[in-house]
């Protein structure tokens, strides 16, 4: 069986940055850890938005610049990029919460093999929640777990909140 692991947005922006929490920064120890002790492949999204962020339909509902493409922000946390540092992995760009790319390179790099899908990162119920929902609509066999001690969401009750709604999903909380 082929495991996969999605490191969703572990950006500095995310972390201690533009949209950052004392939760996010909680939670990366045990994303290292995870990533660290991972034995299969590896996609880490990036959010990405460019200059007009503001002029987006994002940027309209939340006006807070985040993750600019090539500014410190955008960039992973120090610590997750040393985490991955030893590790081969696919980076995968998106510009909204969930990535339809995803499932595609996820399809090609598994084959014909089982496969299992571990998420971990931030926000839980903003981009995890949603990458999650679109792995499950892709795979609907496929078990999709997310570990809920490497995700951090807006606030405590969102993270619940996220978590929950994945359960009713059908996804795997540990």
């Amino acid at each position: 069986m082929k495991k996969f692991l999605i490191v969703v947005d572990m950006q500095n922006d995310f972390v201690d940055g533009a949209l950052g929490s004392q939760q996010a920064v909680e939670i990366v120890p045990a994303a290292v850890k995870k990533i660290k002790e991972f034995d299969g492949e590896i996609f880490v999204t990036y959010d990405t938005h460019f200059d007009d962020y503001l002029q987006t339909s994002e940027g309209k509902k939340l006006p807070v610049p985040h993750c600019i493409k090539g500014s410190h922000g955008w960039e992973l946390n120090k610590d997750i990029k040393t985490a991955l540092a030893d590790k081969s992995f696919t980076e995968v760009e998106k510009h909204t919460f969930g990535s339809v790319k995803l499932p595609k390179l996820i399809e090609q790099a598994a084959g014909k093999e089982d496969l299992s899908i571990e998420l971990i990162g931030l926000c839980t119920d903003i981009c995890v929640v949603s990458n999650a929902l679109v792995l499950k609509a892709s795979f609907p066999e496929v078990p999709i777990i997310v570990d809920s001690a490497c995700c951090a969401g807006v606030t405590s009750e969102k993270h619940e909140a996220a978590l929950e709604t994945m359960r009713s999903c059908q996804i795997d909380i540990l």
